[in-house]
């Protein structure tokens, strides 16, 4: 039961998808966005943080 426990959630556009290729196979589109309106108004206030310089691998 471990192998298929969720260990992430994202909301990615098409693009996003895209850029993943198809390594990513469990996309759950989502069409009626009504209860996720909080979340994306409490996202958009976040100030976005430029890359570093040197990223650090993550494993």
């Amino acid at each position: 039961m471990t192998e298929n426990r969720i260990v992430a959630v994202g909301l990615l556009t098409r693009r996003d998808l895209e850029v993943l290729g198809t390594g990513f196979t469990r996309a759950f589109p989502v069409k009626d966005l009504s209860g996720f309106e909080d979340v994306l108004a409490e996202l958009d206030r976040i100030e976005a943080v430029p890359p570093c310089a040197k990223q650090t691998p993550l494993f």
